[in-house]
């Protein structure tokens, strides 16, 4: 028997999932929420899940650790995408990465005088390359969560993020002032495993393509 491992993160992800592996005729024995284990069964023999941080589904469908994961598009364009088939995009957990700045901050200004500006993000990769092609001059700052609270104790000008409803950001007096890109979640499938298990893997990207109405 063929083993398919297929790459999760818990939370949203997981839970917009849960339809789209319906459609693939595959049920979880349990809940990643409720449950403490980190390899998850299914009603497939052959199938099993393993639940992993959302920004190192990439890193295992890459090194074959897993043939498929499930992924956001902001976590792969940190990854950079390598040695990963992306066929699907799923239209699930879907968001915005933004640049937002404290109310009042005249972004278009600096942008135009060719200020430096001092940026606070998760996504340092997409932020360069952003900056870079606007001609804007900028120094990065890793941070890892509450990225509104940057600009407002003067660690940075502005912060580049995800924003979904925008609510965070209102209560926190910033607003969102540019769009990078729209974000959702794509099917990530490992190349050689495509090859190698495409009897068993290629069913399970039609049925996501056909849920998912791409």
């Amino acid at each position: 028997m063929t083993q398919i491992t297929l790459a999760l993160s818990k939370g949203r992800i997981f839970e917009e999932t849960l339809p789209l592996l319906a459609a693939a005729g595959i049920t979880p024995s349990e809940s990643p929420e409720s449950s403490r284990k980190l390899i998850i069964g299914t009603n497939r023999p052959e199938v099993r899940l393993i639940i992993v941080r959302a920004s190192d589904v990439p890193t295992y469908v890459q090194h074959g650790a897993a043939d498929l994961g499930i992924a956001g598009k902001d976590v792969l364009l940190e990854h950079g995408g390598d040695g990963l088939y992306q066929p699907v995009d799923l239209n699930i957990a879907k968001c915005r990465m933004m640049v937002a700045t404290p109310v009042g901050f005249d972004y278009e200004g600096a942008v135009r005088r060719g200020a430096r500006l001092r940026v606070a993000t998760k996504y340092v990769q997409t932020a360069r390359l952003h900056f870079a092609a606007k001609g804007v001059h900028v120094d990065l700052i890793k941070l890892y969560g509450s990225m509104e609270l940057a600009p407002l104790v003067g660690l940075a000008d502005v912060i580049v993020d995800l924003v979904s409803t925008g609510g965070t950001l209102k209560a926190n007096n910033l607003v969102a002032v540019e769009e990078i890109c729209p974000i959702s979640s794509r099917l990530v499938v490992n190349q050689a495993a495509l090859k190698l298990k495409h009897g068993e893997i290629q069913p399970i990207i039609d049925a996501f393509r056909a849920a998912s109405g791409v």
